[in-house]
């Protein structure tokens, strides 16, 4: 059965006086219900941070990036060995604003998606396309052949976590139609099937993002292969990520 898993993701945002808003999350979060994972994902400055104040709970802690390298000349960067050392679990790699913004490539992602198995980290894989990729139809054709070149040779299905964030719905306020989800989950599925086997497909997580709210989560999370979200701004307060988590089954 295919695990399901509620991951923040809290971009450039967070001080030392959000962690009251983590703690918050994590004592409704206290030990978890069956089936269901819960996660943030926050900026290095705050995971150590984070790590603590989420102990004895079942929420977990991610980091929102690594380098692909152990260790090295890579002034600024984090590897996935520094965030397991600060209590991580996860790591998001490919998330597009990564790719727009510090030209991430697919083979850059799948290199840093396999520093984050290497550390004994879950990578939350992101592929998405743009708006102009859907208006042109090439909404499944590009999203296939980020999978292709995203995840990493030798991954195991249980190790990896999938998700699913069309670039036009990313803090937009625009939401892909159910009809839109099912028809990119149920693609991916497939081409993870290609892969890994109808058996190993099943056991990884696809996750859909894009405006996840606590208004639209329920019908989100009713559509057929959507095992989660990874939630933006929604999950900066207790109150919405808690809210979401709640309607997860």
């Amino acid at each position: 059965m295919t695990r399901t898993l509620i991951a923040g993701n809290w971009k450039m945002n967070g001080l030392k006086a959000s962690l009251g808003e983590i703690r918050d999350a994590a004592a409704g979060v206290g030990q978890g219900k069956a089936g269901v994972e819960a996660l943030l994902c926050v900026p290095a400055t705050l995971v150590s941070l984070a790590a603590e104040a989420t102990h004895g709970s079942a929420l977990k802690v991610g980091g929102e990036t690594c380098h692909g390298a152990e260790s090295g000349a890579h002034t600024g960067d984090i590897s996935a060995e520094m965030l397991a050392d600060a209590g991580a679990s996860h790591v998001i790699v490919g998330h597009s604003e990564r790719r727009t913004d510090h030209g991430e490539t697919n083979e850059i992602v799948a290199g840093q998606a396999a520093a984050a198995l290497r550390a004994g980290l879950t990578p939350i894989i992101c592929i998405g396309e743009s708006l102009d990729q859907r208006k042109a139809g090439e909404t499944l054709e590009f999203v296939s052949s980020q999978i292709a070149g995203s995840i990493p040779e030798g991954a195991k299905a249980e190790e990896i976590v999938i998700a699913y964030e069309p670039i036009w719905a990313i803090g937009t306020g625009e939401v892909a139609s159910p009809e839109q989800i099912d028809e990119v989950h149920t693609a991916i599925r497939s081409r993870l099937a290609e892969r890994f086997g109808a058996d190993g497909a099943g056991l990884i997580p696809l996750l859909y993002g894009g405006s996840m709210k606590p208004g639209n989560a329920a019908e989100i999370l009713e559509v057929t292969d959507v095992n989660g979200g990874l939630i933006g701004g929604a999950s900066l307060k207790a109150a919405d990520f808690l809210a979401i988590y709640g309607q997860a089954k």
